[in-house]
């Protein structure tokens, strides 16, 4: 039996934050929080984690095991999925009202921001993807999400358990993640971290439910602006139908496994500190307990939300114009147990960390409609969580 580390027991989320250290892995939803050393087991195939559990279950490594990580935006990346030698979990981040003395705090720069692309290529793919949705030659193509890539560079190595700190106490009540990625050339650990608003799937039992988010306005510090901003996007005929488009394709893969399902028909206004988003809860009985809520998970992957549709043509779309690698961003996070409970989130709002680098990334969904520089704004606006969270405050 592999030999598992020890850590400090902890009954509270500030507990669990405070002992993360890069090449641990941490899981806070609005459910509970998950702290992970070591590994007994791993995988890199989603497929492959119902059955790595039950190895371990098996072999007497762990009574109860669970099975943490994440999943990568292309199909057939290598994903990263580990069994905990040692698992530690508490409530949710949300809780606790506030944080304790010093766990919030900015990191130190200065920060130099290399913009991948330009802004103003940015722009242009937006016009080249509003071309192609409208010409018929291209073969149906309703939704493309485009995204981009801000470099920050910052004075030495970036302080990944802060950054994580800093995300949890700014939105609690979301999901917020880090898992260790293996070494990408740079000196020192990598690190994927982040704090997704949208939950992609979560199984408990036979109740299963998916909350996809599409449709965005940013947040303001002036209420009324602010409360403006949320009215105009829920009566956003563009918005509406972009949200719609997704809440569509969530509902399609969900069917299949279950034997109740509902689906509201109009979306509500959910925020988070930098954003408002339309939401719909979809919620449903599954046919068969049994289901693992990984599998739930790599039925709905990638949704309308982060990748476009129809799925394939939104692919060949973004390959074509966008110029960097998307790797976890845009994947899905979250955990599974032996019995096949679990919570994924939509890997967005989040920063790929090594060495003195983070990468972060943003998209937004193109639909008919959509205006180039309007997208820009969005993808900036979105950035401002994890800019937040470095301490820098201002739209790059």
């Amino acid at each position: 039996m592999p030999d598992a580390p020890t850590a400090p027991t902890a009954a509270r989320p500030s507990d669990l934050l405070s002992a993360y250290a890069p090449g641990m892995g941490l899981i806070a939803t609005p459910e509970r929080t998950l702290l992970g050393e070591g590994a007994l087991d791993t995988a890199d195939d989603p497929a492959r984690v119902p059955a790595m559990l039950e190895r371990v279950r098996a072999a007497g490594w762990a009574p109860a095991p669970v099975a943490m990580g994440a999943v990568p935006f292309a199909p057939g990346a290598p994903a990263r999925l580990v069994v905990p030698a040692a698992l530690h979990t508490a409530g949710p981040a949300a809780a606790e009202t506030a944080p304790a003395e010093g766990e919030r705090r900015p990191l130190p720069g200065p920060w130099q921001a290399e913009a991948v692309p330009e802004p103003e290529t940015h722009r242009k793919a937006v016009a080249e993807v509003l071309e192609a949705l409208g010409d018929a030659a291209q073969g149906r193509l309703d939704k493309v999400v485009l995204a981009r890539c801000l470099r920050m560079r910052g004075p030495g190595p970036v302080d990944a358990a802060q950054v994580l700190r800093n995300l949890a106490w700014r939105d609690p009540s979301g999901f917020t993640f880090a898992v260790g990625l293996p070494p990408a050339g740079a000196p020192g650990p990598r690190t994927f971290v982040g704090a997704s608003p949208e939950l992609l799937v979560s199984k408990r039992g036979r109740t299963v439910v998916s909350n996809p988010l599409a449709g965005s306005r940013p947040r303001s510090a002036d209420a009324t602006k602010d409360q403006r901003n949320a009215v105009e996007l829920l009566a956003s005929a563009k918005d509406r139908r972009e949200h719609a488009l997704v809440v569509e394709a969530v509902a399609d893969g969900l069917r299949p496994f279950c034997s109740e399902l509902d689906v509201p028909a109009e979306p509500e206004l959910v925020r988070t500190a930098t954003m408002w988003h339309l939401s719909t809860r979809v919620a449903g009985t599954l046919a068969d307990a049994r289901t693992p809520s990984v599998e739930l998970a790599m039925a709905l992957h990638p949704t309308p939300a982060v990748c476009g549709t129809p799925t394939d043509a939104a692919r060949a779309a973004i390959a074509g114009v966008e110029p960097f690698d998307r790797g976890f961003y845009t994947g899905t996070v979250g955990y599974t147990d032996a019995e096949g409970d679990g919570e994924w989130a939509v890997a967005i709002r989040c920063a790929d960390i090594a060495g003195d680098t983070l990468d972060l990334f943003a998209g937004g969904g193109i639909v008919e409609g959509s205006d180039p520089a309007e997208e820009l704004a969005e993808t900036s606006a979105k950035l401002r969580t994890l800019l937040l969270a470095l301490g820098v405050n201002q739209r790059l």
